[in-house]
């Protein structure tokens, strides 16, 4: 029975996300060829995820581990660890006042339906290609320059096992914030994982716990800055996932 309920629930994302991916996915389709009306884009982008979001019974309580505040005026690298496809759209609420670019897989976008918006907020890349990799540090300082923060999840993907807390995290979000002395924004999301899935036979509605360890600006070398980015994830997940 739980089984059947929850395919019913993945059936009514399907419904949502074609719903207001028309809705939304129009404007956002035609702004966002525009450079100069990407922020414009983007509240449309934020009204997409909300419906997706809490159309499919989530929410979040943020908790603040630091009193650091976010500059709207600043362009960030926002970092989180990555559990669930509800990560991006829980991102884009969070980020309110910065409008924001995904580092993504290019795989994403043969998602059907999520796929048409996924690739116009994302600078996407191919890991098989060592150019794509490459290439992705000049995409983005463009992005940054245009006025855009830009999202990673330094984790790569979601974990195959999921036993693993917290992947192993690869460079590109600290060689980012070293290159172009973009401070990192750290977030720390528990609760996705067990209620979205990526597995279609499992989840439910709940209340996601979102943690703002704060702000680090890169006057360390990224292999520092990756490693104390990890350590403050793996160490939010261990004390408050129970």
């Amino acid at each position: 029975m739980t089984k059947i309920l929850n395919y019913l629930w993945r059936i009514w994302l399907f419904l949502i996300a074609f719903v207001f991916t028309i809705l939304f996915g129009i404007p956002v389709y035609i702004l966002s060829y525009s450079k100069k009306h990407y922020r414009h884009a983007y509240r449309f982008i934020r009204y997409w995820s909300c419906c997706m979001f809490y159309g499919m019974g989530l929410r979040y309580e943020m908790t603040k581990l630091s009193g650091q505040e976010l500059d709207k005026n600043q362009q960030y690298v926002f970092i989180s660890n990555h559990t669930s496809i509800m990560d991006i759209m829980l991102m884009c609420i969070l980020c309110k006042d910065h409008p924001i670019c995904f580092v993504g897989k290019k795989e994403l976008v043969k998602i059907p339906i999520f796929g048409t918006i996924y690739k116009r907020i994302c600078v996407m890349v191919d890991r098989k290609s060592a150019r794509s990799r490459a290439d992705v540090y000049r995409r983005c300082a463009e992005k940054m320059e245009e006025g855009n923060s830009i999202v990673i999840f330094p984790e790569g993907g979601v974990p195959d096992d999921t036993s693993v807390i917290l992947d192993e995290f690869k460079d590109g979000a600290f060689i980012l914030s070293s290159k172009h002395n973009s401070p990192i924004v750290v977030y720390t999301f528990i609760g996705l994982k067990e209620m979205f899935p990526f597995k279609s036979s499992e989840g439910y509605p709940g209340k996601v716990k979102v943690f703002f360890n704060g702000i680090v600006m890169p006057s360390q070398p990224a292999k520092e800055l990756k490693l104390s980015s990890f350590e403050t994830i793996k160490n939010t997940l261990l004390k408050y996932n129970n």
